[in-house]
């Protein structure tokens, strides 16, 4: 095999918890990942002794300093490859929007390797070398509904998700990760998330259950910086979602429908206010 075309898929949070900042700065969480069909297009080309990148988005580096140059590189070092690798990006989810983008292709480029240079290396071996690249790449190569915990490598798999809709939503901002999680104050914080009913929930096919834990403690500082994210989680409540959440840390909002002609209509609806530049309808995978 020479070409190896994949679909990178975006991820929501429905449940975030920071449980501490740990002595090297970075901070421990406890959430629950879940996997939209909503996903970016990538083709992997083995040819010529370079990694090289192009893509339809101009917003992107398409040098060292993109995420998939970073795993195809870590792997070729890793696994002593003297080769190259053309990629082509079509690029759908929105860029620094809290649904994990950037991480989901560079999960794609990990498994791209290891498929065209016949690596064999299981999806919890791949897993480990995505924590080299960043802490959601783990989490992107396996999918699906999970538990994430430690600095989000610590994953156990979840029961899929109880049949849904979701409005996806990105206002016509970015936000820094950094500046959030830089900016958080857990002394302030009074209410966490109940992952662990959320999970249990989860295993019950309890949607009621999961949509009424939703919460995210990182909304404290965006919301703050960013109050267009609590005016779209309002709009969404009034068109009948079960609830509404940022993902990550954000700006993109998302709310759970039951059925899908309300989801439509809160899509519909939603469009007209002009609250986000980006507007997605989806389900969970």
């Amino acid at each position: 095999m020479s070409v190896y075309q994949q679909k990178a898929y975006a991820k929501i949070n429905l449940g975030l918890d920071v449980v501490r900042r740990l002595p090297n700065g970075y901070h421990q969480v406890k959430m629950i990942m879940q996997s939209i069909n909503l996903w970016d297009e990538l083709t992997f080309e083995k040819v010529g002794h370079q990694i090289t990148i192009t893509t339809d988005s101009e917003s992107l580096p398409t040098d060292e300093h993109n995420l998939i140059y970073k795993a195809a590189h870590h792997m070729f070092e890793k696994y002593h490859i003297s080769a190259g690798l053309r990629v082509h990006l079509r690029k759908h989810i929105p860029i620094a929007a809290g649904l994990a983008g950037g991480s989901t292709d560079a999960a794609a480029a990990i498994r791209a390797v290891n498929v065209l240079f016949g690596l064999g290396i299981s999806t919890a071996g791949l897993m480990e070398e995505g924590t080299a690249i960043g802490a959601d790449v783990p989490y992107c190569i396996l999918g699906g509904t999970a538990l994430a915990e430690g600095m989000g490598e610590k994953l156990t798999p979840l029961a899929p998700l109880p049949s849904c809709h979701i409005l996806v939503a990105k206002p016509d901002i970015s936000v820094s990760t950094k500046y959030v999680y830089e900016h958080l104050n857990l002394q302030e914080i009074s209410r966490h998330p109940d992952i662990d009913g959320m999970a249990a929930a989860i295993a019950a096919g309890e949607l009621d259950g999961i949509t009424s834990r939703m919460a995210n403690v990182l909304e404290t500082v965006t919301i703050a910086a960013c109050p267009v994210i609590a005016a779209i989680q309002t709009e969404m409540l009034q068109l009948g979602a079960e609830n509404s959440l940022m993902s990550g840390s954000g700006p993109t909002v998302f709310g759970i429908y039951r059925d899908a002609e309300a989801a439509k209509s809160a899509h519909d609806k939603m469009e007209k206010t002009g609250l986000a530049k980006q507007l997605f309808l989806t389900t969970p995978i």
